[in-house]
């Protein structure tokens, strides 16, 4: 039985002292017997869990990690071709546009949660100097991979969200291990209310940013949009009582009350969100694309959350004049990013044309990051570096 509007807030408090009693025994032993690196190196030769896969296909790895593979790749409950489908619709119509958002709102989006920002900036590689590039990097390889074709059929989503839930895995077992972490403030480190309340992150409230900036999403591609993050959210271990629904509407409804009950300004969101935009600027969107960018992922937050992430306010005032303040940046020069040729924006809602040139910026860039010199893995952790 998943979460339900009733049931939603005190399922979500138990959530909160939840770990992930498989993928924690497996991780602590590998911490133990410090084998978390050669297992890491591992992660690049698992490329597709499917179904039911036979046991013989994982010989090469060690047994408890073979088998917890095996175990893993089994089909999430309520699977249905329909829904598959529908997300590939959602992509099909999508993918830049949401695959830009969920890198810049999504991820910022997770660091509203002070629980969720004081994690991960306490656990060095994702919260460090070059966190955010590290992040944006793995996350990439969820965010672009969502919409290959058949990648909710074939197994190479189930085995890159797999590797995630490991990585949450290494993080909650190195906070125990270090007898820092205080579990009657915190509840459980990457608990399963914080796993759930970011799944909701990166499915509804990146509809509600692409409604924001005026992008229609139809109601059966919305629908798969969600449900391709039902089932991403069975894939990082979360037990069926606390999945998401697939229905967007009550989605929709349950983040909303929530958000309100979670989202709040911290010091580590701060300067999360401070390092992420620095990434941006210098890696990504340079000037002068940077204070249009800026301007529009603001409006796609809504300043009340923007403050709250203490995202600056842009020079440019897209509300105001959004095409006069983005035409020429975006459309004369994203060649120069994106490389190809130019083309004129033009369109009753300016915000549509924008997003489509900037996301295919953004998202070449974010291709390039995949290939280049990054982390583009999940990786797990074998020690714990607070740099705060």
């Amino acid at each position: 039985m998943a979460l339900t509007a009733e049931t939603v807030h005190a399922e979500l408090e138990a959530a909160n002292q939840e770990g992930d009693p498989a993928a924690d025994a497996l991780v602590s032993d590998l911490i133990d017997n410090r084998e978390v690196d050669g297992v890491n190196g591992l992660f690049r030769t698992i490329g597709t869990l499917k179904p039911h896969m036979p046991m013989e296909e994982l010989s090469g790895l060690p047994e408890r990690l073979a088998q917890f593979l095996h175990d893993a790749s089994q089909e999430p409950p309520g699977w249905c071709e329909a829904d598959v489908e529908a997300a590939e619709g959602f992509f099909a119509h999508h993918h830049g546009v949401a695959s830009m958002l969920q890198g810049t709102v999504g991820l910022i989006g997770t660091y509203l949660s002070p629980t969720g920002a004081f994690t991960l900036r306490s656990t060095g590689r994702l919260g460090g100097a070059d966190g955010p590039g590290r992040r944006l990097s793995q996350s990439s390889r969820l965010f672009i991979g969502m919409g290959d074709k058949d990648a909710l059929r074939n197994g190479t989503l189930a085995a890159t969200v797999t590797k995630v839930r490991l990585v949450h895995a290494s993080v909650r077992q190195l906070h125990k291990k270090s007898g820092q972490w205080d579990y009657v403030r915190w509840g459980e480190p990457v608990s399963q209310k914080y796993t759930t309340g970011a799944i909701c992150v990166f499915s509804v409230q990146i509809l509600q940013a692409m409604r924001n900036l005026g992008v229609h999403v139809a109601k059966e591609d919305a629908q798969g949009f969600v449900a391709a993050w039902h089932y991403i959210n069975h894939y990082l271990g979360t037990p069926e009582k606390w999945l998401i629904p697939k229905d967007v509407d009550l989605v929709e409804r349950i983040w909303s009350a929530e958000r309100e009950n979670e989202w709040r300004a911290s010091e580590d969101c701060t300067v999360m969100t401070q390092q992420a935009l620095k990434f941006h600027r210098e890696q990504m969107v340079p000037p002068p694309f940077y204070e249009p960018f800026l301007a529009m992922v603001r409006a796609a937050f809504t300043d009340t959350y923007a403050d709250m992430a203490g995202i600056p306010k842009s020079a440019v005032d897209l509300v105001a004049k959004p095409a006069a303040a983005m035409h020429n940046l975006f459309s004369s020069t994203v060649g120069g990013l994106g490389g190809g040729s130019a083309k004129k924006v033009v369109g009753v809602n300016p915000y549509d044309e924008i997003l489509g040139v900037a996301s295919k910026a953004f998202n070449q860039v974010e291709l390039y990051a995949l290939t280049h010199d990054k982390d583009d893995q999940p990786q797990m952790h074998q020690d714990l570096h607070d740099d705060r």
